[in-house]
């Protein structure tokens, strides 16, 4: 019945990608610019130059304010939720749940991606829905499940009080008190993310530091097979001289899409008739229907139905559980979902296929991607 009604589908999906463009022109706003980059030098085998805002330069004193406003519960409605909350420094920068907890223990719809080099990637969130780490950091204060707070006046209320922040601020900044904005406190986080970066894993030492005896023999078969067979670097990108581990890109696996697809044409007429543009933060988080659209619920394309973002795989071997619903519990489960090929649905990207692995493959992979845990990680300065 599904493949039947599909031309349906594309009709409502027509209507409701002229309303996104209309949203996004209604919703335009003048924004400080964050596009042109400058790289500097990352100094950690494995990475490339770390993009750096030209509006956004990195100091000591940034950093340090950054770090200390991304760890303050105070920023929430019961004064119980920080960033760190569910990017713990202590847990490689995740929660280490299916999916993310809130102010009152609300849960939400998404597992929390880690921080760890997040700074590389060219969108933020499972969907993409900002381009930076600047737009990120705003987003979660706002919304019900998470900070719950009803403006981001209320966070400038507290730090506009707090005579430490207030200095800091001075510092940074150059602005008194009554100036300080939101996009300083964006700023200022965005500025401490850029330096949770991590490479030199025995991966690296082995890829680009020459060092024969770093991996494992299984982990040499799993990385032929990660680059071969197994077709992981199609998505999942290896560079000749750094790797970040993934290609920027939205892909549909069918992971979670069954939930939605019985009811698709509903949701999508829905869709239609609301005239909105593109799904808020706080819908994707609280509802389930809206989260399983993926980059759909961003930009309204066919094409990006049920498709999720490419996660970066450094240090995947500590931010399970995985996919953006938290769905599967180990890396053994993962490398399973490939091999069949993904879950069937409509909307499955094109390079989704059976991987015919064997048992041996699989447990090389796995020794592969455990390979890809830096020895040590960033922590929170003191």
């Amino acid at each position: 019945m599904f493949p039947q009604t599909r031309s349906k589908f594309l009709g409502y999906i027509f209507i409701i990608f002229i309303f996104y463009c209309i949203g996004c022109d209604s919703q335009k706003k003048k924004e400080i610019d964050l596009t042109e980059l400058t790289y500097v030098p990352s100094g950690i085998l494995g990475l490339p130059d770390l993009p750096v805002p030209k509006n956004n330069p990195q100091s000591a004193d940034k950093v340090s304010l950054g770090a200390k406003l991304y760890s303050d519960k105070r920023f929430s409605l019961d004064g119980t939720v920080s960033c760190a909350t569910c990017h713990n420094p202590e847990q490689a920068f995740v929660d280490k749940l299916k999916v993310s907890k809130g102010i009152k223990n609300f849960t939400g719809t998404r597992n929390a991606p880690t921080v760890l080099n997040a700074a590389y990637y060219k969108t933020q969130f499972w969907d993409g829905r900002r381009k930076d780490l600047e737009g990120q950091s705003k987003d979660p204060l706002l919304n019900p499940v998470e900070h719950g707070l009803s403006s981001h006046d209320d966070l400038i209320k507290i730090v506009k009080a707090d005579p430490d922040y207030s200095a800091r601020f001075k510092t940074v900044f150059g602005v008194d008190s009554d100036s300080i904005h939101i996009d300083h406190v964006a700023l200022a986080i965005a500025s401490f993310e850029r330096t949770i970066i991590s490479g030199n894993s025995p991966f690296d030492r082995y890829r680009f530091g020459k060092e024969e005896k770093a991996l494992s023999e299984s982990a040499i078969r799993g990385l032929a097979l990660y680059m071969g067979k197994a077709r992981c670097q199609d998505c999942h990108t290896i560079g000749e001289t750094n790797a970040i581990f993934t290609d920027d890109k939205f892909h549909n696996l069918g992971v979670g899409f069954k939930r939605i697809q019985p009811k698709l044409e509903e949701i999508l007429q829905k869709k239609a008739e609301s005239k909105t543009g593109p799904t808020s933060d706080e819908e994707i988080l609280t509802n389930l229907e809206s989260s399983e659209l993926g980059r759909f619920a961003v930009t309204g394309i066919n094409e990006d139905l049920g498709a999720f973002k490419t996660p970066g795989l450094r240090n995947i071997a500590l931010t399970s559980p995985y996919m953006h619903d938290g769905s599967l519990a180990s890396l053994e489960q993962v490398i399973d979902l490939y091999d069949r090929g993904g879950e069937t649905n409509p909307f499955l990207s094109s390079g989704i296929r059976p991987l015919g692995l064997t048992g041996q493959e699989k447990a090389d992979l796995v020794s592969f991607l455990k390979s890809l845990t830096s020895p040590v990680l960033p922590k929170m300065p003191k």
